[in-house]
């Protein structure tokens, strides 16, 4: 009898081990991809320095892209939950490491100067080359639209500015990764709000609108200003002082779809 019941025994514990038997014939339609944007980032550093610091500690990305020459790592697989993110908000979406995937370029961001400015390095045509095609192979996958990248300044701009100034944007848009405000549209507005500026609590609604996260009780305060500069460093780069103007309204109301 004790030999009956360990021969019984040892079969369930296969059959366990194995784990349980699951019918894969139905897929339900109400679903879509975990991964609902793309953050990009800068590492702030060269490449051995930015290899360590996403493989050999709680940082990590899910791919890294070298500068000479740009060649793509792939450090965390795009089904798992890379940890590059931090507190961050978009569209109401919180801590979007669940929700997103990360890449991180190689670059070292920005020096101070001796003025106290800072300046920043620039990209290498290669390097965006390769993330453009990146970008498009996992959009492609994931079923994203243009829209779904967004800097990690977007997402977190109260402490973070990478991609920096010098990131091409409009490259990216050119590709058809994002919108982008059409010139014309953004000049005819500019036109509009030099006569008049909106108030501080249009900005914020504005901005909300966009996805970022702001307050919204109408004062011009260091929070809201971070935000502004956050959008003004991505769609005009040669100022982003953090100042409410009639170019910034213009390009809001033009990407909000009132131009």
């Amino acid at each position: 009898m004790r030999i009956v019941s360990l021969a019984a025994l040892v079969l369930l514990l296969a059959g366990c081990a194995g784990g349980p038997k699951i019918d894969t014939r139905y897929s339900a339609v109400g679903q879509d991809s975990r991964a609902q944007f793309i953050v990009l980032h800068y590492t702030s550093s060269d490449l051995p320095r930015s290899l360590a610091l996403l493989t050999e500690g709680e940082v990590s990305s899910h791919y890294l892209i070298g500068d000479a020459p740009a060649t793509i790592y792939r450090l965390v697989d795009e089904n798992r939950r890379a940890w590059h993110a931090g507190e961050s908000e978009w569209t109401g979406r919180t801590w979007l490491n669940s929700s997103s995937i990360g890449i991180e370029l190689v670059n070292r961001g920005y020096v101070e100067s001796s003025d106290g400015r800072r300046l920043w390095y620039p990209y290498s045509d290669q390097q965006i080359d390769v993330l453009v095609l990146l970008l498009k192979d996992i959009m492609q996958r994931h079923g994203l639209k243009p829209g779904a990248i967004i800097g990690h300044s977007d997402i977190a701009p109260q402490r973070k500015v990478d991609p920096g100034p010098l990131f091409p944007w409009k490259r990216l848009a050119d590709a058809g990764l994002l919108p982008w405000p059409d010139a014309a549209a953004v000049a005819a507005q500019q036109v509009h709000f030099a006569g008049a500026l909106p108030d501080i609590a249009w900005f914020q609604a504005a901005l909300a609108q966009q996805g970022y996260k702001v307050p919204r009780h109408g004062q011009l305060d260091e929070e809201t200003r971070n935000v502004l500069a956050a959008f003004q460093m991505k769609y005009r780069p040669t100022r982003f002082d953090g100042e409410p103007d009639a170019e910034t309204a213009a390009l809001l109301q033009v990407l909000n779809g009132a131009g």
